[in-house]
């Protein structure tokens, strides 16, 4: 009887354990997409990630009435970037013009607008110890 009240124990905290989140939630708006048509790519990156392929933590989403709305859970505490783009084709990367110009939308957190690919230092912010609400602009 003992080991049986002790396995259920240690099976009860072992699955509360579990349950408990282990970081923030950043949750990342975007509500000026131009169609619903595509979907919305977002990666949350490092500065050892940033503008280099994929982030620690990407997603996707379809679009609705040209609104998005994404959430990278369990985020430690640290310095990141938000990078954001509207893939109307669905071919999982950023379309260019012969010119080299960007044909589909994209953003960064910090919604800085400067000529030339996106910096980490314009787009970076820091988490720590609460949820975040971020709004990026196309």
């Amino acid at each position: 009887m003992k080991n049986l009240v002790l396995t259920l124990a240690l099976a009860l905290t072992t699955l509360l354990g579990f349950s408990q989140d282990d970081g923030i939630t950043i949750t990342v708006t975007i509500d000026n997409v131009t169609s619903d048509k595509g979907k919305v790519l977002m990666s949350l990156h490092t500065s050892e990630t940033f503008m280099k392929g994929n982030g620690i933590m990407d997603a996707e989403t379809e679009i609705k009435d040209g609104k998005v709305s994404i959430k990278f859970e369990n985020v430690l505490p640290g310095e990141y970037a938000v990078l954001a783009m509207h893939d109307v084709n669905d071919n999982k990367r950023m379309d260019f013009e012969e010119n080299g110009m960007p044909s589909e939308s994209f953003g960064t957190s910090n919604n800085v607008m400067a000529m030339g690919p996106p910096q980490y230092d314009d787009a970076k912010f820091k988490v720590e110890d609460e949820d975040l609400d971020l709004n990026i602009r196309f």
